[in-house]
């Protein structure tokens, strides 16, 4: 089959597209025929280097999550069958033409999702809501901060608070992101410039500060997620774009009663990845095929192409996901 293979750890150039083993399922296990395969901010660490794929996964081909047809059963598995249009986030591998996945840990593409809108859903819609509303603790009525909101998690996000009746405000660094997502149902977008978004909160919210944060920025914004957090905030932080150190108000953390949280997808043991697609099937697919969801897909490349993929997500250039196919 055709994949993607990292070279060696370094820049967009070390991906290339080669041939190798087609893998066959073991026991347990499907293999998935991938239609299409979307873009994450973990392929790029792994890329570099940086954030190597669980032993179980491929460690040369990136690829979290997938779309395509299941075409091969394990030993023991009745479930989903042969011909079934499924997604699921994978602990790497996706890209590529072939993926092989625990029987259960994927999800039914809902009916009226296209295999390339359906590859840009696992990974950001379960992060997006699982850091959101499971580890958060969201509700209808309340304000949520969301950064980065022109990400796939962004855009998941803010489409998720709306459906649950919470209130999205959104930081990006470019103003034409904000007014993006304003179609996405967010309420108050801020420019952020120097890292400084916090007043803007606070005014935005009468005073009062976000109940929850989501953060997928990490780094220089983790001080003003303090002040921008209401008494008893929960600030969920997600990604290290700008850097894994802050300096951190702990006095302030007191005084507020704030919870600070860190959560991670990809590392999760097998019986927790099972339980993301759960959410995926049950929480998620019925807001998808009642419309109220829509994945946010910013371009569509050949798999040939992951390095201009890489580069356009490196560059922040993309609103929404950047999405690879294999045909």
């Amino acid at each position: 089959m055709k994949a993607i293979r990292i070279r060696e750890p370094g820049g967009p150039e070390v991906l290339e597209l080669v041939d190798v083993e087609t893998p066959s399922p073991r026991a347990g296990e499907v293999r998935i025929r991938v239609v299409a395969a979307a873009v994450n901010r973990a392929d790029l660490l792994q890329r570099l280097g940086a954030y190597p794929a669980p032993k179980d996964a491929p460690q040369d081909i990136p690829g979290l999550e997938v779309a395509g047809v299941v075409d091969a059963l394990g030993e023991g598995v009745s479930s989903p069958a042969v011909g079934t249009r499924v997604y699921a986030i994978v602990g790497g591998g996706g890209y590529a033409e072939y993926v092989t996945v625990h029987a259960r840990a994927l999800a039914p593409i809902p009916e009226g999702l296209g295999d390339v809108e359906a590859a840009a859903v696992p990974e950001a819609f379960v992060t997006a809501y699982d850091a959101m509303v499971l580890q958060g603790g969201l509700e209808a009525g309340e304000d949520v901060l969301i950064h980065a909101v022109g990400s796939g998690v962004g855009t998941a996000a803010t489409q998720i608070a709306v459906a649950i009746g919470a209130r999205p405000i959104g930081t990006a660094r470019t103003a034409d992101k904000l007014e993006r997502a304003k179609e996405l149902g967010l309420a108050h977008g801020i420019h952020v410039q120097n890292a400084q978004f916090a007043d803007a909160v606070r005014a935005a919210t009468g005073g009062q500060g976000a109940a929850v944060i989501v953060d997928l920025v990490g780094g220089s914004y983790g001080p003003e997620n303090l002040r921008a957090a209401a008494h008893c905030g929960r600030i969920v932080v997600v990604g290290l774009v700008a850097g894994r150190s802050m300096e951190l108000d702990l006095g302030l953390l007191l005084q507020k009663r704030l919870l600070l949280k860190g959560t991670v997808l990809r590392a999760r043991p097998l019986e927790e990845r099972i339980a993301a697609h759960q959410v995926l099937a049950r929480n998620l697919g019925p807001l998808f095929t009642a419309n109220k969801l829509r994945p946010v897909v910013d371009r569509v490349l050949p798999l040939a192409e992951a390095a201009e993929a890489h580069r356009a997500m490196a560059e922040s250039e993309s609103f929404g996901k950047l999405v690879l196919t294999t045909g």
